[in-house]
């Protein structure tokens, strides 16, 4: 998701094949962009599937780790989590083996293309009966 129009940054959704580039756009975040066109945001909405070049490199999990975390998978799905809480980042990474990664952790520069788009309900109730709650603590 993103709602970058507070911060005079441009944005789009994304759609199936395009090439984005995590970035930071100089507000307080993280989000994706095309890696030609770094001003603007590539929204990605949640249930997105994403595949890297690579594996995924991020930031160590304690302020004690003075190395980078490579996350070993090089696919994943977008989700926001801990929408509860306001005071704290939603956009996240999700990847095979349950791994959640906040967007504000990976760093950036890494290439991914968009596999899938989350698929659409019909009705609120399906909407409800897909809907997962994530909190990462």
């Amino acid at each position: 998701m993103c709602d970058y129009s507070l911060h005079n940054v441009k944005s789009r959704p994304a759609k199936v094949g395009d090439k984005l580039i995590t970035h930071h756009f100089n507000t307080g975040t993280r989000g994706f962009a095309a890696p030609e066109d770094a001003n603007t945001a590539v929204c990605v909405l949640p249930g997105t599937e994403l595949a890297f070049a690579r594996e995924v490199g991020c930031r160590p999990r304690s302020l004690l780790g003075w190395k980078a975390r490579i996350v070993n998978h090089t696919t994943a799905i977008f989700r926001q989590i801990n929408k509860d809480n306001p005071r704290t980042h939603h956009d996240a990474l999700e990847f095979p083996d349950g791994q959640i990664v906040l967007l504000t952790d990976v760093f950036e520069g890494q290439e991914a293309t968009v596999l899938q788009l989350p698929a659409q309900t019909a009705t609120a109730a399906d909407a409800e009966a897909q809907e997962r709650v994530v909190h990462v603590g």
